[in-house]
């Protein structure tokens, strides 16, 4: 059975160019992102390991934004 959870924000899988891209753009190296956990359910359902990055897309009434995550192990 698929669950649609509107509270929790569209997450997804940066490739590795991707994620090279992103920290050129914000000049800062990815260990330096903000961090979540391996054993996260999102980052579990995506199977994200150690050193990936993870864009959450998320939408509020001002705008849509995306904001990054940095896979660290449990």
């Amino acid at each position: 059975m698929a669950y649609n959870y509107e509270l929790i924000p569209e997450h997804e899988l940066v490739s590795a160019s991707e994620a090279a891209k992103i920290a050129k753009k914000f000049r800062t190296p990815l260990e330096k992102f903000p961090k979540i956990l391996e054993s996260d359910p999102q980052a579990k359902k995506l199977g994200a390991s150690a050193g990936r990055l993870i864009a959450i897309h998320r939408e509020d009434p001002t705008g849509k934004y995306v904001y990054y995550r940095y896979v660290v192990k449990s």
